[in-house]
């Protein structure tokens, strides 16, 4: 028996160590989320870590049994395609051009892609490089052998055979253009144009005896010859092997900067997951020493990264703050790219793309992004032009959703009210810039997100010694108290005359006043005031009531119907969608309310619900790492609630150990001691040794290194982190903490 009990242990042990040395890299899927739950899936993308070349299959979703064709380089987050490549093993005929291609036997990882395709079995590989990437094609023998080559977008393009191995092309799209140079290990021994005159399709031919094709190429945004010498840099011959392993590499490395023990392997494959996702944006586009702006439509010199496809409004509340502690060179440099954007074509972005600024969504977050950085000590950046940038935005341009351009009327009324003004239902609109299709004025979610831009622009104002701006925007970042309505206990839209709209349902009001959600929602959006409001929903008790009734509330519609209205409010629980950007922070909230219980319940609640390690396990659309900068977050256990104040607040950690690898050199060590699916409850905490009584810690704490340890139970410790003094900074001006 105790030979028995010896082996077992020994059993034990090794699988321990196994599992430590496992490379991370192997517990990446990226086919999670690959159906979209209402919304957009997951894409299975195939790229070096913010590098330009992200390629994947372009099919409807996991699901699909056929794919279209592979995008040589998606140039935008799920949004632009350039240049598709596909094998043709079969007669060309005219529905060839365009026709899908059934595959099996499919391997995703985030450096190698593979599938089996069509009915004779062609077996496709692909592997990246920064600029540029590789395919390996194994065709079989007794059959037309060809590569499908088409350009994607309607500006027009053309292909060009230089020669028995090589190849370029160009296309146009968006008020710009891509080159393409290749290069093939094999002759193409013929090529076939859809149409001579346009060549913007190709069918390169390679016989019928079986063989392997290797087909290289790399991308410039520059010209063909940067095109060429980006390929000639980055993979100078045909060794599929060598580039699939360095890429291999890239990205355990990248990802071991995060080691985590304990927790179920389906928890490690989520979590691995969810961090792979985080560095798909942004992506540098300097190709080596030379980008092209489309911000000025001019190729610049440069040693530094020139970073663009950024959508902020996604991206401000968990991703940019994890990156800021993982990689603050590289948020260094985002930002640095947007002050560029910002000094070429006069706007700071809101989503920062490689067209240009899309003026998506509603808000200024990149003054939340930038006051953030600079109190967690990121300082290598034009302050002054960024602030001005911020500035501009906030007085000068319009705040109307979807929209770049000067002031309208509407904005003026709100620098002159206080708030942006709604319609009353069934009036129409009388403003021209509002999209008055789908869109339309969002007048509440306007109004509280400025509110928080304007308060992250007084701190920065404070930091430059603009006293009058400071003062300014501290007013500012108080309107959002004109759009609460105090006797209903809820954010509520007002009109031009200053009456509160009626009738108005705090759960199906959509795009007219809310952005994707509804008041419910929205309520919570004063990261900067949660003080403020807690007082205004009539004291910190009643605050919890709400927040509760939040989570319990019914849709109070049929699903369908619910959803016909918010379609973005995915992953339901009462009102709260943890499948939309503006609620990620709002389980957090119970910790400045005195009830951390009640957000460590939640969190574990949240987590297994809807982030699974299946096709399903992404509850809303992932938009590049926001809602996966949210998995990561959380699961480590902590969160950035508000960006600006450099303070994080305490979750319910998954894993038994987490071990930060920081840039310093450093380590930050969160340790769970009795930890498990049942003990999900914070009984008391230490930092470095010391008692840790409140539910937050500081930046400071995270970037010195050190360790926070937990210690775990089944029932909730309802004194831990209750006193009032104990709940995290949140004021108008943190600074008086």
């Amino acid at each position: 028996m105790k030979v028995f009990n010896i082996l077992i242990l020994f059993l034990i042990l090794f699988a321990c160590k196994r599992e430590n040395n496992e490379p991370v890299v192997n517990s990446v899927d990226p086919t999670i989320g690959g159906v979209g739950v209402l919304l957009q899936p997951t894409r299975p993308t195939v790229h070096l870590p913010n590098q330009m070349i992200r390629v994947y299959p372009m099919k409807n979703d996991q699901l699909d049994d056929r794919i279209r064709y592979f995008p040589l380089i998606n140039a935008s987050h799920r949004t632009l395609w350039i240049f598709g490549l596909m094998p043709w093993d079969e007669a060309i005929m005219p529905d060839s051009w365009t026709k899908p291609v059934v595959f099996d036997r499919e391997t995703t990882t985030p450096y190698y892609y593979a599938a089996t395709l069509g009915d004779n079995g062609c077996r496709l590989e692909f592997a990246p490089e920064k600029k540029s990437g590789v395919f390996r094609i194994d065709f079989r023998g007794g059959q037309p052998q060809y590569l499908r080559l088409t350009t994607l977008n309607s500006g027009g393009g053309a292909f060009e055979i230089n020669g028995q191995r090589t190849l370029s092309g160009y296309e146009e799209f968006n008020g710009m253009k891509a080159w393409l140079y290749a290069q093939t290990d094999a002759d193409i021994t013929e090529s076939i144009y859809r149409d001579e005159s346009a060549k913007d399709a190709v069918m390169l031919g390679f016989g019928e005896k079986a063989r392997t094709v290797v087909f290289r190429y790399g991308i410039s945004f520059i010209s063909e010859e940067q095109a060429k010498q980006n390929l000639l840099k980055e993979i100078p011959d045909n060794n599929f092997e060598k580039v699939k392993q360095a890429a291999r590499q890239t990205w355990d490395n990248t990802l071991s900067q995060i080691r985590v023990e304990g927790g179920a392997p389906a928890q490690r494959r989520v979590f691995y997951t969810a961090l792979y996702r985080c560095y798909e944006r942004m992506v540098d586009i300097n190709e080596y020493g030379r980008y092209y702006s489309n911000y000025d439509h001019r190729v610049h010199e440069s040693a530094r990264p020139f970073y663009v496809d950024n959508w902020l409004w996604d991206l401000y509340l968990a991703y940019e703050p994890l990156h800021t502690i993982l990689n603050p060179q590289f948020v260094t440099d985002q930002i640095r790219s947007y002050v560029l954007m910002y000094e070429q074509g006069g706007t700071i972005p809101s989503f920062a793309l490689l067209t240009g600024d899309w003026p998506a969504m509603t808000g200024n977050y990149a003054a939340a992004w930038f006051a953030d950085a600079w109190y967690k000590g990121l300082r290598d950046f034009d302050l002054k032009t960024a602030y001005e940038g911020v500035r501009k935005n906030s007085l000068d341009q319009t705040l109307l959703p979807w929209n770049n351009g000067p002031r309208t009327p509407l904005d003026d009324f709100y620098n002159e009210h206080g708030y942006m003004p709604g319609l009353p239902p069934g009036q129409p609109e009388t403003v021209p810039q509002v999209d008055t299709g789908w869109e339309k004025r969002q007048s509440v979610a306007v109004t509280t997100v400025n509110s928080y831009a304007d308060w992250c622009i007084a701190q920065l104002a404070g930091e430059l010694n603009l006293a009058a701006d400071r003062e300014l925007f501290l007013n500012r970042a108080a309107f959002y108290r004109n759009v609460f309505r105090t006797g209903k206990g809820f954010m509520w839209p007002k009109d031009s005359d200053g009456n509160w709209i009626e009738p108005f349902d705090p759960r199906f009001a959509g795009r007219e006043y809310f952005t994707e959600n509804n008041a419910y929602t929205f309520n919570w959006d004063v990261k900067h005031d949660l003080n403020g409001l807690f007082r205004l929903m009539g004291g910190r008790e009643q605050a919890e009531a709400h927040l509760d009734h939040l989570f319990r509330e019914g849709l109070g519609k049929s699903k369908w119907d619910f959803w016909t209205t918010q379609p973005d409010a995915t992953g339901m629980v009462g009102q709260f969608p943890m499948g939309n950007e503006p609620a990620f922070h709002i389980p957090y909230i119970y910790n400045y309310l005195g009830s951390p219980w009640k957000t460590q319940k939640r969190i574990r609640m949240l987590l297994d619900a809807f982030f699974t390690d299946n096709l399903f396990g992404i509850p809303g659309d992932e938009d590049g790492g926001g809602m996966s900068a949210f998995v990561v977050f959380s699961m480590m256990g902590f969160f950035p609630v508000t960006p600006g104040i450099p303070v994080y607040v305490a979750g319910s950690p998954v894993f038994d150990k987490v071990t930060i690898q920081l840039p310093n050199g450093k380590t930050f060590t969160i340790v769970a001691k009795n930890n498990s699916a049942g003990n999900k409850y914070i009984q008391s905490a230490s930092l470095n040794g010391q008692p840790l009584t409140k539910p937050w810690f500081a930046h400071t704490d995270l970037a010195g290194g050190g360790t926070l340890e937990f210690i775990m139970g089944d029932s909730p410790n309802k004194q831990w982190g209750s006193r009032p003094e104990d709940a995290p900074p949140s004021a108008l001006d943190f600074k008086n903490r």
